[in-house]
C-alpha cells in the first residue's frame, strides 16, 4: 500500500522507508559524521570574540577602533593592576611593585613596559597598566596571558592586596566562564533530553535513537558552521556557538518526538514497518518541514541586524536547524525502521492494537474546554496579559561589567577597589581621533567637556591625532554614557577637526542603540514571515492571524514573568540589550512550531469530522507529544542558565519559560478554545469555512471518536 499521491514528501518518505534505500541513508550519515568530527572540533578556534566582531559596521566607535590601530596595536588589551593597603602604601610596597613591573615587562604576553606604579591621591593604592598581547590565540588565550600577569602580581608584600581588572581582566574572566562551553552544554543538554525521553517513551532503548541522531546533527552543523566561518567570513562567537548546541538538540529532538509519535500511530495500522514509516513521514512531514522552515526563516531575519554579533547568529542558527531537520527526516526514520517494533519495548505498538490517545489526559482537557470555550480563552488571555505587565520591570539597557557574572570574579573586585582610590573611569578612557592640524583645539574641547577629568597629550601619526580622556564616572555607568554623548557633540562642532569618539563606553553606547534599532526592524519582519508561512501551510487567513497573535501574547507574558524572576528571585541588576530580540525570535520561531503541529493535525481531522470535532481530535492526538517536545526544548534552553554568565542565564530562563507557556497554556488551552469558539470561520477564506459537511472526505482509516456529545 502506498502512502498517497506522488510528490516531494512521498519521495522523501521512500528514502529512509525503503528496504534498500534505508541502508544507503544510514551509510551516508555515517560518512558525514566521520567527515564532520575534525572540523566540528576546530569550531572553538574559529570564534571571533573581539569588540569589532560584535559592533555595527557603521558605528562611530567601530571607526575609532580601526583608526586607533595606527597608534596602539589593535590586538593589545590593557590590564589594570591595582594594589591596596588600608592605612597607606609604604615605600617598601612601592619598591616591590616597581620590581614586579620589571618582571611583568619580561613576560611573553606583555607588550612594552608597563606604566606605573601610579599612587592614588589618598595614598592607599597603586596602579599599574599592562598591555597584554594574547597572541595568535586571540580571545581564547587571553585567560592564560592574564593568569601569567596575576602570578607575578600575587608575589606582593604581605598585607598589600592586588587585583587584575580592566578590559583584559574582564575578558579573561569571561573567557574562563566560556571555557569548555561546548562540552558543558552538550553533556547537559544531552542529559536533559535523555531523562525526558525516558519519561516520555518509558523504554530503556528508544531514547538512544533520537539522541544519536541529535549528536550526528550537532557535529554536522558545527562542521558546516566552521567551514562558513573560515571560508565565507561568517562571524561566529561564543554566544552563537553555545546557542547552536542548544538549538540543534532542542529543535532536533522536537522533530524526532513528532515523527516517533506518528510512526507509533501508523505501526498500529500497518503490518510493515517500512509502510508505517512511509505513511508517518507523509502525514507529519508537512508539519515538520513547515515548522523547520519557520524557524529557519525567523533566524535568517537576523541578517537584517546592524549588530555584527546578532547578524552572525542568524546563519549559525539557521544552519543548525537545516541540518537537524535533514537528520530527523532521514537518519532517524532509517534507524527506527531498521530496529523494528522491538525498540518500543516494553510498550510495543503491535498491529491492530488500540490507540489510547482519545481517552488520555489531553482528550479530557479538550472536553472540559469544549463546555465553555469562550470563557476559557477570555480568561486565559487576561491572565497572560496580566503576566505581560511584568515587562514594565525589565531593564534591558545593558549590564555593567560587575553585573555580568554570577559571583564576584577578581576583575569585579579590582574595579571596585580601583573606583575607591582612582577616578572611576581611569581604566577605560574615552578615545578621540582627530585631524592632526586641529589636535590642540580637540584636546581643549575634550578637556572642557563635563565628565572628563584629564586628557592625554596628542600623539600624531599620518595626519591624525590620538587622544585619551579620563572619565569622571565609572566607564559602564549611565553618567559615563552621557559624557560620551556630550564629548561627541562638542568635538563634532570643532570646525575642520573631523573628530570621532570611541572607547569602551562608546562601544557599549553604540551597541545599545544598534540593538534598539534592530528590534524595530527585525521584530515586524519576523512576524510577517511567520504569518506568510502559516497562510501557505493552512491555506487560510484567520487561523494564521490568530496563531501569530497567541504567540506574541505568549512572548510578552514570558518576558514579563522572566523580568519578575530576574529582579525578585535571581537578583539580576538588569538585562542585556539583545535579550528582548533574541527571546522574541526564539519564542516566535520555535513557539509557532507547536501551533503548527497542532493546527496541521486539526486541519487534517477537520476535513473529515469538522472543525469542532477536529480541534478535539487534534488536541488528543498531539497533546502528549507536543508537551514532551516542549519539555525537551525548555530543558535544553534552561541548560544555558548553568553557565556563570548572566546574559546566557536570562536567555535560557526566558525562552524555557516561554516554551512551557506555549505548550501547556497557549497551544493546549488558548488555541483549542479559539478553535472551538471561532469554528469553521477559522479556515476563512478556504472552502472549509463556507460549510463543512459537504467538504468532508473519507479517511483511509476509521474515525477515532473523541466524545459523541461534542
Amino acid at each position: 500500500m502506498r502512502p498517497g499521491r506522488n510528490g516531494p514528501l512521498e519521495t522523501l518518505a521512500r528514502l529512509p522507508a525503503g528496504r534498500v534505500s534505508t541502508w544507503l541513508v544510514l551509510a551516508f550519515w555515517a560518512l558525514v559524521f566521520l567527515a564532520a568530527v575534525s572540523p566540528a572540533g576546530r569550531l572553538t578556534g574559529a570564534q571571533e570574540n573581539d569588540a569589532v566582531t560584535w559592533l555595527p559596521g557603521d558605528a562611530e566607535s567601530t571607526a575609532v577602533l580601526h583608526e586607533t590601530a595606527a597608534f596602539v596595536p589593535s590586538d593589545l588589551v590593557p590590564a589594570l593592576l591595582v594594589y591596596e593597603r588600608p592605612g597607606g602604601v609604604t615605600p617598601a610596597d612601592t619598591a616591590a611593585v616597581s620590581a614586579q613591573v620589571t618582571r611583568l615587562a619580561g613576560l611573553g604576553h606583555v607588550a612594552g613596559r608597563p606604566v606605573g606604579p601610579v599612587p592614588s591621591r589618598d595614598g592607599e593604592a597603586l596602579q599599574v597598566v599592562v598591555q597584554v598581547d594574547p597572541g595568535s590565540g586571540g580571545w581564547a588565550s587571553l585567560g592564560t596571558a592574564v593568569d601569567d600577569v596575576r602570578a607575578v602580581a600575587a608575589d606582593a608584600p604581605s598585607g598589600l592586596s592586588v587585583h587584575v581588572t580592566g578590559p583584559a581582566g574582564y575578558a579573561a574572566d569571561s573567557s574562563k566562564a566560556f571555557e569548555g562551553i561546548d562540552g558543558k552544554l552538550l553533556y547537559s543538554a544531552g542529559l536533559v533530553v535523555i531523562v525526558i525521553l525516558l519519561l516520555t517513551y518509558r523504554s530503556p532503548v528508544l531514547w538512544l535513537l533520537p539522541v544519536l541522531s541529535a549528536v550526528v546533527a550537532l557535529f554536522a552543523a558545527e562542521a558546516v558552521v566552521y567551514l562558513l566561518a573560515t571560508r565565507a567570513d561568517l562571524t561566529v562567537n561564543a554566544q552563537s556557538a553555545g546557542i547552536l548546541t542548544v538549538l540543534v538538540f532542542g529543535a532536533g529532538t522536537d522533530y524526532a518526538l513528532l515523527l516517533v509519535a506518528r510512526y507509533r500511530e501508523e505501526l498500529r495500522r500497518h503490518e510493515s514497518c517500512h509502510e508505517a514509516m512511509a505513511f508517518a513521514l507523509r502525514r507529519c512531514g508537512t508539519a515538520i518541514l513547515a515548522s523547520g522552515s519557520t524557524v529557519i526563516a525567523g533566524m535568517l531575519c537576523l541578517l537584517l541586524a546592524s549588530l555584527n554579533s546578532t547578524k552572525g547568529l542568524g546563519p549559525v542558527a539557521a544552519v543548525g536547524v537545516v541540518v537537524a531537520l535533514l537528520v530527523m527526516l532521514t537518519l532517524l526514520p532509517a534507524l527506527l525502521v531498521v530496529c523494528g517494533r522491538w525498540v518500543f519495548w516494553p510498550l510495543r505498538p503491535s498491529y491492530g492494537s488500540a490507540d489510547h490517545t482519545e481517552t488520555g489526559i489531553w482528550a479530557r482537557v479538550g472536553r472540559r474546554i469544549a463546555r465553555r470555550p469562550r470563557t476559557t480563552w477570555v480568561v486565559t488571555v487576561l491572565l497572560l496579559g496580566l503576566a505581560s505587565l511584568g515587562t514594565l520591570q525589565l531593564d534591558a539597557g545593558g549590564l555593567r561589567n560587575q553585573d555580568s557574572f554570577y559571583g564576584t570574579p577578581d576583575s569585579v573586585v579590582g574595579e571596585r577597589v580601583l573606583a575607591r582610590h582612582f577616578p572611576a573611569g581611569a581604566g577605560s578612557p574615552v578615545v578621540v581621533v582627530a585631524d592632526a592640524s586641529h589636535a590642540t583645539q580637540a584636546r581643549t574641547a575634550l578637556l572642557d567637556t563635563e565628565g572628563i577629568d584629564a586628557v592625554s597629550k596628542p600623539v600624531v601619526k599620518d595626519g591624525r591625532a590620538f587622544l585619551q580622556g579620563t572619565l569622571h564616572d565609572a566607564a559602564d555607568s549611565q553618567a559615563a554614557k552621557d559624557t560620551v554623548d556630550r564629548t561627541r557633540e562638542v568635538l563634532h562642532a570643532v570646525p575642520g577637526a573631523h573628530a570621532q569618539v570611541g572607547g569602551g563606553t562608546a562601544i557599549v553606547l553604540d551597541t545599545l542603540r544598534a540593538a534598539s534599532a534592530d528590534n524595530k526592524v527585525i521584530i515586524p519582519v519576523v512576524l510577517l514571515v511567520v504569518l506568510l508561512i502559516l497562510m501557505l501551510l493552512l491555506r487560510a487567513v484567520v487561523a494564521p492571524l490568530v496563531l501569530v497573535a497567541t504567540v506574541v501574547l505568549s512572548f510578552t507574558a514570558a518576558l514579563g514573568l522572566s523580568s519578575l524572576l530576574f529582579v525578585h528571585v535571581f537578583g539580576f541588576a538588569g538585562a542585556d540589550s539583545s535579550l528582548p530580540l533574541f527571546v522574541f525570535v526564539f519564542l516566535v520561531a520555535l513557539g509557532i512550531d507547536y501551533n503548527i503541529f497542532l493546527m496541521t493535525r486539526v486541519h487534517e481531522e477537520a476535513r473529515t469530522v469538522g472543525t469542532r470535532r477536529g480541534a478535539l481530535v487534534g488536541l488528543a492526538a498531539t497533546g502528549g507529544v507536543i508537551t514532551s517536545a516542549g519539555l525537551v526544548l525548555a530543558g535544553t534552553f534552561a541548560v544555558l542558565a548553568t553557565l556563570p554568565v548572566v546574559t546566557f542565564a536570562e536567555i535560557g530562563v526566558a525562552v524555557a519559560l516561554g516554551v512551557l507557556l506555549d505548550t501547556v497554556v497557549v497551544r493546549a488551552v488558548l488555541v483549542t478554545a479559539l478553535n472551538l469558539d471561532i469554528g469553521r470561520r477559522m479556515w476563512w477564506p478556504s472552502a472549509m469555512a463556507a460549510g463543512e459537511a459537504e467538504h468532508y472526505r473519507p479517511r483511509h482509516r476509521a474515525d477515532v471518536p473523541v466524545d459523541a456529545s461534542v
